[in-house]
């Protein structure tokens, strides 16, 4: 294991494969990014109906939450890299069949909406491998910043990549499809190249047990437990930025520019914190920093519901991102590192699911809150209850409290049951 002087030292960019990883996954993440705008803006085209595009979500969605946990179980028992190329070369297909029926004007909504179900069944059954694969290819003790440089990546594309989408549509959707194909065909190449040593352990069949495996390990492991929860409740409480149109309008008074000000800057703060996280180690009390990063993300949210100002709503949307990004990286590195290898695939589903609802369910319950109350209450009442979680967490899971540090190597040695 590397110290904590080595670890501050040493460069994400010596080891190759995370290099290629890296590069794997802000391809696919800007192809992606691009590949949505394209797709609802087609699809309008085409309709006028803004119906399909909530069929676009939930075509995406249908399959995140069937097949999640089969996913996790396939992560666990085959080759994680094979069934990433598997998943990315199907997403690759599916884009190269949008760009050529729409080249030939052979296009309509279902058969748009058919490929887009496609992608999102290939991704989802990617996706727990792809997470899964990071804490193999770097040393535990630069985990945290190689989750932050894929954070920053990530924040990368969803800033940069919809804008670049839009200016390519210019030249008509099949620009942005084949673009997109050539970011996903430079994905499949990095993560063909990149070293990956992963014994899967002897198949097992699917069975009930086996695949909620996951959920099992979870629930008998606090740290992981706290850490995965706490994401779940203060996202769910913490969802204002789904109120940023009636914030622009209503309380700011600004325009369209304002909006898309305001849309930015919490990716702008995650992105920046991100780098800065990328060449520094966390050593010690992650979990008051991780803590005190969520209660930071609710007095953020607290603070921009109370904004009359725009240059306060951005200052506080930009601390807003950049405390998620902290309590992100922590996260993310803490589950990884706490879970056992042959686990990971199944506890990255349950994790996926857990975000995946949160996020949506957030913005619901903002939705529902600001009908009944207003915007700015319901945004406050967010801010409040993400403290109140923050507060009650701390009591309730004391281990994650004094975690002083994210790779704790006593954690591997307790072995799940299949």
């Amino acid at each position: 294991m590397s110290s904590p002087t080595s670890a501050r030292a040493e460069s994400l960019f010596h080891h190759r494969s995370f290099v290629a990883f890296w590069l794997a996954r802000t391809s696919s993440s800007f192809g992606f990014q691009m590949l949505s705008i394209a797709v609802g803006w087609q699809i309008y085209a085409i309709t006028g109906r803004a119906f399909d595009l909530g069929l676009i979500g939930l075509a995406q969605f249908l399959p995140a939450l069937v097949l999640a946990l089969p996913a996790g179980h396939v992560a666990d028992q085959f080759d994680r890299r094979r069934v990433v190329l598997l998943g990315q070369f199907t997403e690759l297909l599916a884009i190269a069949a949008l760009a050529t029926l729409t080249l030939l004007h052979m296009t309509n909504e279902l058969v748009i909406l058919a490929l887009i179900f496609v992608l999102s069944i290939a991704k989802t059954l990617e996706a727990p491998s792809l997470q899964s694969m990071l804490p193999a290819l770097v040393p535990p003790g630069i985990l945290a910043r190689a989750t932050a440089a894929n954070g920053a990546s990530m924040q990368t594309a969803s800033m940069l990549g919809p804008a670049l989408g839009g200016f390519l549509y210019v030249a008509g959707p099949q620009a942005v499809y084949i673009t997109t194909g050539v970011l996903y065909l430079i994905s499949v190449i990095m993560v063909s190249r990149l070293r990956y040593d992963h014994a899967p352990p002897p198949r097992t069949p699917a069975t009930f047990a086996s695949v909620f495996a996951g959920v099992k390990f979870i629930r008998n492991r606090p740290d992981v437990l706290g850490v995965i929860s706490l994401d779940l409740f203060a996202v769910l409480l913490g969802g204002a930025t789904a109120l940023l149109p009636i914030f622009a309008k209503d309380i700011l008074h600004t325009g369209p520019w304002g909006l898309g000000l305001l849309r930015g800057a919490p990716a702008v703060g995650g992105l920046l914190v991100g780098f800065w996280l990328s060449s520094r180690s966390l050593e010690r009390n992650v979990g008051k920093i991780m803590f005190a990063s969520v209660a930071g993300f609710g007095v953020a949210t607290l603070v921009f519901a109370l904004s009359k100002e725009l240059w306060l709503s951005l200052l506080a949307l930009f601390a807003l991102g950049g405390f998620d990004m902290v309590s992100m990286v922590i996260r993310g590195s803490l589950v990884q590192l706490d879970t056992p290898d042959e686990m990971r695939g199944r506890v990255s589903a349950v994790n996926s699911i857990f975000i995946n609802t949160s996020n949506q369910l957030g913005e619901f319950e903002s939705g529902m809150l600001a009908a009944w109350l207003g915007a700015a209450p319901a945004a406050a009442i967010g801010g409040i209850g993400t403290l109140v979680v923050v507060g009650l967490w701390m009591a309730w899971f004391p281990s994650l409290r004094k975690r002083q540090r994210l790779h704790d190597p006593a954690a591997n040695e307790i072995a799940s049951a299949p």
